[in-house]
């Protein structure tokens, strides 16, 4: 189980990677631009997998948080600033044993409401979040007239490495 959500971690790490350097080289309009989606824009959208990937993190080393940790940011916030969460959550994953996948993780949400769910299964749903919220931004960018767009699929990763 390590193994593979470890490459997990090492691949949303990547393919976050590719997004935030396209649109680091993007102008403000393109990223706060309204487009219908879950979210009504592009940073809007990178920054609500910046909140889960967070909010799942504090989750998994124990703390419930009680708000969306990218509210105290703005607009001017560097739109490759939720990579830290990346690498930080890829170095949690790295670090725990091989018996630390089969656990409980046992958090309230943010509406206090309390769970428990196998951990294993937090760290794919994760993963998963936030390979469907790239896929979005990928569609909000073709919208945006955005053509140049770089392969995030996890094959690739995969032939990559």
């Amino acid at each position: 189980m390590k193994d593979i959500l470890v490459k997990y971690a090492g691949y949303n790490l990547w393919a976050n990677e590719r997004i935030a350097n396209l649109l680091k080289g993007l102008d403000s309009s393109v990223l706060d631009k309204e487009i219908p989606s879950s979210f009504n824009s592009i940073r809007k959208t990178v920054f609500h997998i910046w909140d889960a990937e967070y909010i799942w993190l504090q989750r998994l080393q124990g703390h419930s948080l009680t708000g969306w940790p990218s509210k105290q940011y703005d607009a001017e916030t560097p739109i490759d600033k939720f990579l830290e969460t990346s690498q930080a959550f890829k170095k949690f994953v790295e670090q725990l044993d091989e018996t630390d996948f089969t656990g409980d993780c046992i958090y309230k949400n943010l509406k206090g409401a309390g769970y428990r769910n196998p951990r294993n299964e937090v760290f794919q749903h994760i993963f998963n979040h936030s390979t469907f919220h790239r896929g979005q931004i990928v569609t909000m960018l073709r919208n945006s007239g955005v053509t140049e767009l770089p392969q995030t699929d996890f094959i690739y990763y995969t032939r990559s490495k």
